[in-house]
């Protein structure tokens, strides 16, 4: 087990969006629960490496990050970019879900991944912006987007995930 003190990782909680259109989130700025337990999580020691966080086994899936400075009148889409070791276990027979909450909106998507996919995939999901009256009311909590991937109610093991990096990407 790694020497700080929490079992989890906790990734850059002051990411700013940069180029206005995408940008990508390498695995080392994303929080990991159980991530700094090798029995369970690795995750690469510094930023901007090409390798990816690989999932070794855990029953409780939860891979969070923030990113601030978007446009709060924009949708947007956030993923992750993944794939699964030819070992990989628990995928198929319960979904995941990913979480996009910008401001008060939240936005759930349900996840099911093929056991047997080969090579890198996305997992996605879009968040839209809220009407008009709503954004007439904007506050410096609309700018910052909060998202998520989750398996945290089935109890079983799962495993052979690689997380190569997550994205948020502003949408007309």
């Amino acid at each position: 087990m790694a020497s700080n003190s929490s079992p989890h990782h906790s990734g850059n909680s002051s990411l700013k969006f940069k180029d206005g259109k995408t940008m990508t989130i390498p695995p080392k700025a994303l929080n990991i629960v159980w991530g700094n337990d090798n029995r369970y999580w690795t995750v690469p020691e510094k930023e901007g490496l090409p390798a990816p966080a690989e999932l070794h086994q855990v029953s409780w899936l939860e891979v969070t990050g923030v990113v601030d400075d978007t446009n709060p009148n924009k949708n947007c889409e956030v993923g992750f970019r993944v794939s699964l070791n030819p070992d990989a276990f628990g995928w198929g027979k319960y979904p995941i879900y990913m979480m996009i909450k910008k401001g008060t909106k939240i936005s759930w998507t349900k996840i099911n991944i093929n056991p047997n996919r080969k090579g890198e995939f996305e997992i996605k999901g879009r968040w839209m912006k809220a009407d008009q009256q709503s954004q007439n009311n904007v506050n410096s909590s609309d700018r910052k987007v909060f998202f998520g991937l989750y398996e945290v109610w089935s109890g079983k093991w799962k495993g052979g995930l690689k997380i190569h990096y997550a994205y948020i990407k502003e949408l007309p």
